[in-house]
């Protein structure tokens, strides 16, 4: 096997589980759920967590029980000063610049809050694409049109392109494709519920294997293995 191209999932990932953002992230997605189900927040938190395993994200859960306001779901999620969450990773951008392999961001998020990320890391010159939910018809990872978007933009392949994510639902997809993942970090999730509707849509193919790492700064070693 031969690795041409890096794909990588954008938050908690390319900076750490532990950044403010996530809990921040989760805060205002049920809040949203609290003001659409018109429920206090604990009651949010807990319908979020039995309905929403069946699908590729919130959004998309939210959008099958009837909500629409997608711009404003966003806008709420993603506020303008949300970076003000991540602390600083200074040796990332040197880190990136280290690999010479082209790289590539594919996220669930807009691409407003990806661009908002890689700024404020410095680290916007480090890939060549970016694809985003809206990019997917918001069918986000791990739906095969998700990955197909993003390699339609990057011209590579899913056999030459390692994906990168923390979570394993999303690698399960790439995965699905046949593709070669890496779990990062030590709070990967769960694998995809077993009756979700995403895998319909698999296509069949000998599956991919997955590999894990517990910081994006391992993964040099992990490249020479491969």
């Amino acid at each position: 096997m031969s690795i041409e191209y890096l794909l990588f999932d954008l938050d908690n990932t390319l900076y750490p589980a532990t950044s403010a953002m996530d809990a921040g992230i989760t805060k205002r997605m049920l809040e949203c759920v609290a003001s659409f189900f018109n429920c206090d927040f604990e009651t949010a938190a807990k319908i979020r967590s039995e309905r929403y395993k069946s699908y590729s994200t919130t959004l998309e859960w939210l959008r099958s029980e009837g909500f629409t306001d997608i711009d404003g779901f966003m806008a709420h999620v993603h506020p303008d000063n949300e970076t003000d969450e991540l602390a600083p990773q200074p040796e990332l951008r040197e880190f990136l610049l280290s690999i010479n392999l082209p790289k590539s961001i594919l996220t669930n998020a807009p691409k407003i809050h990806a661009q908002r990320v890689l700024k404020h890391f410095n680290i916007e010159d480090c890939f060549e694409s970016v694809t985003d939910i809206k990019d997917a018809d918001y069918c986000g990872k791990p739906y095969p049109q998700a990955f197909e978007a993003a390699l339609k933009k990057t011209g590579s392949s899913v056999k030459n392109t390692l994906f990168l994510d923390d979570m394993m639902k999303y690698t399960d997809g790439w995965n699905a494709l046949g593709g070669t993942a890496c779990l990062v970090g030590e709070k990967n999730g769960t694998p995809l519920n077993p009756d979700s509707k995403i895998y319909d849509l698999m296509p069949g193919i000998p599956g991919g294997k997955t590999h894990h790492i517990n910081t994006i700064y391992q993964l040099p070693e992990l490249l020479k293995t491969l």
